[in-house]
C-alpha cells in the first residue's frame, strides 16, 4: 500500500528533487512548491531542476508547480517539507491553508531556529498536526547518490506503523530499500548532531589530523550521539541502526557531504564566516550546532564534541586548540 491522495513536495533543493523522483516512480503525479517563479518557468521549459541535480529529467506534464504554499497545501493530501530548516518557520509563515488534517512528512535534517524544537514539535504545537500524522525521513541517503542511482537506503519514522509503511512503499524503487521505525525523535535529534559531527569531522581532515584520529571522532560522536538520545528521548533503540551510525557515517566522510567539507574548509584556515560565504549551498550543521548547543544546556549531557564544535564556530576559538581540547576525553 502507498499513501493515497495527491502528494506535494514542499522544496527546490537538491533532496527536494531527489524525493520528488522517488515519489513519481510510484504516483501518476505529484504537486511541487517552489518558492520561485523563475526558477519554475525554467523547470518546464527544460524538464530538470535548473539548479540542484539538473542530471535528473523529468516529466512535468505530471507535475503540477506553483509558487503559492497555499495553493499547494490546500489541494494536497499529503506534505513532504524538504526546506532547509533555517528558513521553514519562513515559508510556513505564509500559510493559511489549514493543515492539521494533512500527513505531513518531514525531511528537513534540522532544529526549527529560535525555537529550539524539532520540526514535528513545531508543526504539533503551532500547526496542529497529530503526532499520528506526522512522519520523518532519514538517512543514511545523499540526494546526490539518489539522483545517480546508486543503491540507497532510508528510514521512515512515524508513530503510526501503517504509515510508515505507506510512506516506506511510495519512496521504495528498484535502487532505494526503506526501513520503517517508530523512534521520530531520535530519528531527527541524530540527523542534526551527525551533521555536527561532520562539521567537526571536516575540520580534523583539514588540519590533516589522520585516519587514525578521525576514527576515534567518529566513534566518540556516535557515544556522544548515544547519551543524548538516552536523556533526551529515552526508548529501545539500537545506535548502531543505519539511521544513526549509517547516516553519521556516511555525513562525516562522504564528498557530497556539505557539512563535512565546510568543517574541512575551517580546518584549512578559513574563517567561519569565509567558509560560509564559499558554500553553495547551506551547511546545516552550522545552524544545527547553536541550536543543540542551548537545548543541551536543558539536558545536561556531556557533549565535548558539540562543545569543540559550537567552541570553533561561535565562540571563535582557533580549532587546533579546541581539538586539543577534546583529545582526552577520548580515553
Amino acid at each position: 500500500m502507498t499513501i493515497p491522495g495527491k502528494i506535494a513536495i514542499m522544496g527546490g533543493g537538491s533532496w527536494a528533487t531527489a524525493l520528488a523522483k522517488l515519489v513519481l516512480n510510484n504516483a501518476d503525479n505529484i504537486l511541487w512548491y517552489m518558492r520561485r517563479d523563475d526558477r519554475i518557468a525554467d523547470f518546464k521549459q527544460t524538464g530538470h531542476n535548473p539548479v540542484y541535480l539538473s542530471d535528473i529529467a523529468f516529466d512535468t506534464s505530471r507535475i503540477h508547480f506553483s509558487s503559492d504554499i497555499n495553493e499547494i497545501a490546500q489541494a494536497a493530501d499529503t506534505l513532504v517539507l524538504v526546506t532547509p530548516s533555517p528558513y521553514m518557520k519562513e515559508h510556513l509563515k505564509k500559510l493559511t491553508t489549514d493543515i492539521s488534517g494533512k500527513f505531513v512528512v518531514t525531511a528537513i535534517k534540522g532544529i526549527v531556529p529560535d525555537e529550539n524544537m524539532l520540526v514535528t514539535e513545531y508543526l504539533h504545537e503551532f500547526y496542529h498536526v497529530p503526532e499520528s500524522q506526522l512522519a520523518v525521513i532519514g538517512g543514511p541517503c545523499h540526494a546526490e547518490e539518489v539522483a545517480l542511482e546508486r543503491l540507497s537506503y532510508l528510514t521512515v519514522g512515524c508513530t503510526e506503523v501503517e504509515r510508515a509503511h505507506a510512506l516506506a512503499n511510495t519512496l521504495n524503487s528498484a535502487k532505494l530499500k526503506t526501513i520503517v521505525s517508530t523512534d521520530v525523535r531520535g530519528i531527527e535529534y541524530s540527523a542534526v548532531l551527525k551533521n555536527v559531527y561532520a562539521i567537526a569531522a571536516g575540520i580534523c581532515h583539514g588540519m590533516k589530523s589522520g585516519d587514525n584520529f578521525q576514527a576515534m571522532l567518529v566513534s566518540n560522536a556516535l557515544n556522544e550521539m548515544d547519551r543524548f538520545l538516552r536523556v533526551a528521548s529515552p526508548c529501545e533503540r539500537n545506535i548502531s541502526d543505519s539511521v544513526y551510525l549509517g547516516d553519521l557515517l556516511v555525513t562525516a566522510y562522504s564528498r557530497f557531504s556539505r557539512n563535512h567539507n565546510f568543517g574541512s574548509m575551517i580546518g584549512r584556515g578559513y574563517s567561519v564566516n569565509a567558509a560560509k560565504m564559499e558554500m553553495e549551498m547551506i551547511a546545516e550543521g552550522y545552524f544545527g550546532t547553536k541550536c543543540m548547543y542551548e537545548i543541551n544546556e536543558r539536558y545536561h549531557v556531556n557533549m565535548p564534541i558539540l562543545q569543540c564544535v559550537y567552541d570553533i564556530l561561535y565562540r571563535k576559538v582557533l580549532p587546533r586548540h579546541a581539538i586539543e581540547r577534546i583529545y582526552d576525553t577520548f580515553l
